[in-house]
């Protein structure tokens, strides 16, 4: 488990890194085409930031692992991978719908909350491994 959560953590902070300077280079550059707003922009940003805050949350979870014996820490892992996936992930294509053409994803809209849910959980569980834990 220690290893997945390793590598999810480091291939999706990059990304997240990648990604924003991608949004504050050339995704800001579109503006003057109106294929991307500035509102698609700051949501892209949003998108970025949870990813980035939510890998380095995975990487703290594997550095306690070895600590805090608890399933429900090992758990809010899961719901955080599940979030990113799901909150930045969509709001990524949505807010790209424009530039990249994929405007019949309106269908995607709802999964953002549904990520959003996944990190309030994740939080809640990593919260509760506390009282669950065997050391």
């Amino acid at each position: 488990m220690q290893k997945r959560l390793l590598l999810f953590s480091g291939i999706s902070g990059a990304m997240a890194v990648a990604l924003g300077a991608m949004a504050a280079h050339f995704l800001k550059s579109k503006l003057e085409t109106g294929l991307i707003t500035q509102a698609n922009l700051q949501t892209f940003d949003t998108a970025a930031r949870y990813q980035m805050y939510h890998s380095i949350v995975i990487l703290v979870i594997e550095m306690l692992s070895d600590k805090i014996k608890s399933k429900l820490l090992t758990k809010a892992a899961y719901c955080f991978m599940i979030g990113i996936i799901c909150f930045s992930g969509s709001l990524y294509i949505l807010a790209t719908a424009g530039l990249t053409g994929l405007t019949n994803f309106s269908w995607i809209g709802p999964i953002t909350p549904i990520g959003g849910l996944f990190f309030i959980s994740g939080w809640l569980l990593l919260a509760f491994s506390s009282f669950n834990s065997s050391k």
